[in-house]
């Protein structure tokens, strides 16, 4: 995410990117019942149920999204036998980027694949949306939306607006605090504040969407020294909404001491990651700094393809 946190859930518009580290899917039909799940890197080596049971009883949080996804995909497409799914993915999933919803779409790409019906993006969108709202009950679907589109895009949920504005890669430099945040439990402390004070947190929302649109055009422009800016400014209405942590401030503080033209943290706060925008000649003292504390810094490029067969 590099603009527009929290506000997307509410109908404001975001610009987010697609990294280019990936999740694989696997899948193959079986001769039996199950929904028979291998995926290690979600510290679930094997997870296998009915697919009479789906949806109910105890499901993992790792395979939660897999196995609604799967739902949803039969009460539209009912099959006989049931599905061997192996996943792996390039990153590890702790790391608060977007993992669940790629590997949910990933998962729904190969079902339709698998069973010869093509889904067209926003087909795609509409039952991994559902999935995760099937989990989580809150979600804006803009990682969905970037896992299946792919680029920089600026979105507005659910899917109503995705405009591609870049396929180049942005000038950026992901740190992570080292900490897993909860997505769902921060939108919903956000949604309380809403609840008790709509009019404040309604307003930062609104500056939020025009910073949002200003940067969609800087962004087309390639005028990094305003989109730092607007990062800037983003990440004090997010001081706020009150989602920042100890860790996140130290790590955007010291991209800017170090030369960042903007820093801000990335995705509902809390923990997880933050992101630096830099000019050529500071990228590699920002880098450096970063990578000793907390969590380092990970390695990605941005503007990324989106979901492919291979």
């Amino acid at each position: 995410m590099i603009f527009g946190e929290h506000a997307v859930v509410y109908g404001y518009p975001c610009i987010v990117t697609a990294v280019d580290q990936r999740v694989h899917v696997t899948i193959h039909e079986t001769a039996n019942n199950y929904f028979h799940v291998q995926a290690p890197d979600l510290n679930t080596p094997q997870y296998k149920k009915l697919r009479t049971q789906l949806g109910s009883q105890e499901i993992p949080k790792a395979v939660s999204f897999l196995e609604m996804c799967y739902k949803r995909f039969l009460d539209k497409f009912p099959q006989k036998f049931g599905v061997h799914v192996v996943t792996k993915s390039d990153f590890s999933a702790t790391f608060g980027f977007g993992s669940s919803s790629a590997v949910t779409v990933a998962f729904a790409k190969a079902l339709s694949s698998l069973y010869n019906i093509p889904f067209t993006n926003q087909e795609l969108f509409d039952l991994c949306y559902q999935a995760v709202l099937d989990v989580q009950g809150v979600g804006s679907g803009f990682d969905i939306a970037a896992a299946i589109w792919g680029g920089t895009l600026y979105y507005v949920k659910p899917a109503k607006i995705i405009e591609v504005l870049t396929m180049d890669p942005l000038p950026l430099i992901v740190g992570y605090t080292g900490i897993k945040a909860d997505t769902a439990t921060i939108v919903r402390e956000v949604e309380k504040k809403r609840n008790m004070n709509k009019k404040n947190i309604e307003h930062i929302f609104f500056e939020i969407e025009n910073l949002t649109n200003s940067a969609k055009h800087a962004i087309q422009a390639k005028n990094w020294k305003y989109v730092g800016e607007l990062m800037d400014q983003n990440e004090k209405y997010l001081e706020n909404l009150e989602v920042q942590s100890k860790e996140l401030d130290e790590m955007v503080a010291l991209a800017k001491t170090h030369g960042a033209l903007g820093a801000k943290l990335s995705g509902a706060g809390k923990g997880d990651c933050m992101i630096a925008l830099s000019d050529q000649v500071h990228a590699n003292t920002i880098t450096d700094s970063l990578k000793k504390i907390h969590g380092g810094t990970l390695t990605v490029q941005t503007s990324a393809e989106g979901a492919r067969l291979e």
